[in-house]
């Protein structure tokens, strides 16, 4: 049975060439829609994603505010300046604290040899690492505890600061200057895309213990405090008991929002999580409905059929064929044509996808769209649409087939 649909399919296709080609189109166009439009969207979720967790891993940045209440006797517009006990306060007294870091940062003049350039310097703990994803390249390393216990001048600068300042040397254990102190250099950043900034981009700081930071300088308030909760889930409850910690301290009101300052990032990517799914939905939209469009000419094609071949139907109905052959025959042909254009915009896909992967996601312009994500699930879900708009778009007219009086279709010419 099956050779035989097959075979009235060949036949169709070479009787109406140009309808059959004309829908096959439709139908791979339609196809390159949707898959490509929910690939290129996908990568471009992610890479938003990765450029927002490059720049900080699910923590809450905090800052001194003002006080914007009154509260027990005292005035509003107070200044609330975090200084490095605050960081061991909060780590003591607040549950589910993962990671945390006092950031002091300035602007510092670096030299090596004839070469020199400012940029931004920060203070951190060596947890700052993980927090804001400041990986080493290979042959250096980040700050580590002893450097913050010895108050040691070591440095790790970001990779493009790095190429200015030293060109092609390989800079790890050089000595540079570091507004005119001699520190050593012990790692270089790798390159990573950033779509978030914190006074600037990774790949031009300058970073340092944070206890060698304040005997250099003589900070006495740190500029913020950085932590990561260990269960991103419980960030509200962190907030809370952030604002209840340093409330008590500074005697301000829990509910004073302007007190404190929080810059979340978990938030953040929720919001980006949101804004990805409501990107998504958009693409597949369109998609959709252009796959839709080539089904309504599957749907076309398909009753053309029926009409040209009445009376090949009432020959085999008067013969013994029964109706379910009959609908099988024009439903099985509306989804060979569906599919077999599905197939064809599936590996034009898949093409295109792995000339796109052949780029850096690093350079150029792939690091703000990044490289399109074709994923299985989304083949599935492609072919099931394909399944589903074939198959509407040959139940009618093979139900039409399959009602043709014999006698009367003997008649037809």
């Amino acid at each position: 049975m099956f050779f035989e649909l097959f075979r009235d399919f060949l036949y169709d296709l070479r009787t109406h060439r140009t309808r059959a080609a004309l829908t096959l189109i439709a139908i791979t166009w339609g196809t390159i829609a949707v898959v490509l439009l929910l690939s290129f969207g996908r990568g471009l979720g992610e890479q938003m994603m990765k450029g927002l967790t490059n720049a900080g891993n699910r923590i809450i940045i905090l800052y001194g505010g003002e006080t914007g209440l009154v509260y027990q006797g005292l005035p509003k517009g107070r200044r609330i300046r975090f200084v490095e006990d605050d960081v061991e306060l909060i780590r003591k007294s607040v549950p589910g604290i993962g990671l945390i870091s006092p950031q002091y940062h300035t602007n510092v003049t670096l030299s090596y040899g004839k070469n020199n350039t400012t940029t931004e310097c920060e203070g951190v703990d060596p947890g700052f690492e993980e927090m804001r994803r400041m990986y080493p390249a290979g042959g250096g390393r980040f700050l580590n505890e002893v450097d913050v216990e010895q108050q040691r001048r070591v440095l790790v600068l970001g990779a493009i600061i790095a190429k200015d300042l030293f060109k092609d040397e390989n800079p790890i254990g050089k000595t540079i200057m570091v507004d005119r102190v001699p520190y050593t250099m012990v790692g270089i950043l790798q390159k990573k895309v950033q779509t978030a900034m914190n006074n600037g981009p990774d790949t031009r700081r300058a970073i340092i213990p944070y206890t060698t930071f304040r005997t250099s300088y003589g900070y006495k308030n740190v500029n913020s405090i950085v932590l990561q909760p260990s269960d991103p889930s419980r960030q509200e409850m962190v907030k809370r008991s952030v604002y209840e910690v340093l409330g008590r301290k500074y005697r301000f009101d829990t509910k004073d929002e302007r007190a404190l300052q929080m810059w979340d990032f978990i938030e953040a990517e929720k919001i980006s999580n949101k804004i990805g799914l409501g990107v998504s939905i958009f693409l597949f939209s369109i998609g959709f409905l252009t796959l839709l469009i080539a089904g309504v000419g599957v749907a076309n094609v398909m009753y053309v059929v029926v009409k040209e071949r009445t009376r090949e139907i009432g020959i085999k109905m008067a013969v013994g064929a029964r109706r379910s052959y009959i609908m099988a025959q024009f439903v099985f042909e509306s989804l060979l044509l569906a599919l077999s254009g599905g197939t064809i915009g599936i590996l034009f896909c898949y093409a295109v996808v792995s000339i796109m992967w052949m780029f850096p996601a690093e350079e150029g312009a792939m690091q703000f769209v990044g490289r399109p994500v074709l994923s299985f699930s989304l083949i599935l879900i492609t072919v099931g649409i394909l399944s589903a708009i074939g198959f509407m778009a040959g139940v009618f007219p093979a139900r039409k087939a399959a009602s043709v009086d014999p006698v009367e279709s003997l008649r037809y010419e």
